[in-house]
């Protein structure tokens, strides 16, 4: 332990210094982990923000008639629309009543494609 403590002692005393004598500046680690982090925001944190907004304004806007996918990859169209769920047909006379999040998009558009 006494070596140790003697090590960190020294540490700062035998750090080299700058031409005039005083430590380096601390600017350009800031500056670098800035970027950092305003590189992530704009590739990771932004686009899914948006996209989780997108998908709970789709889920909102979920009527009688719309064809949509589950997450399980279940493809049926809306027949009843409650606040946290919905029903929706699936063929023929089968019906099954999920979760609005669990609706994950509207494929009615794609379909007359």
């Amino acid at each position: 332990m006494n070596l140790l403590s003697a090590i960190l002692l020294m540490g700062p005393a035998a750090a080299p210094a700058g031409a005039d004598g005083q430590q380096p500046s601390a600017w350009p680690t800031i500056i670098m982990f800035g970027a950092i982090i305003l590189v992530m925001w704009l590739f990771m944190i932004r686009p899914q923000r948006k996209q989780q907004k997108e998908l709970q304004n789709f889920r909102s806007g979920l009527k009688k008639g719309d064809k949509v996918v589950t997450v399980g990859g279940i493809y049926g169209e809306i027949v009843e629309v409650s606040e946290k769920t919905c029903l929706i047909k699936v063929d023929g006379d089968v019906k099954l009543r999920v979760d609005k999040q669990g609706l994950v998009k509207d494929y009615s558009e794609t379909a007359q494609q």
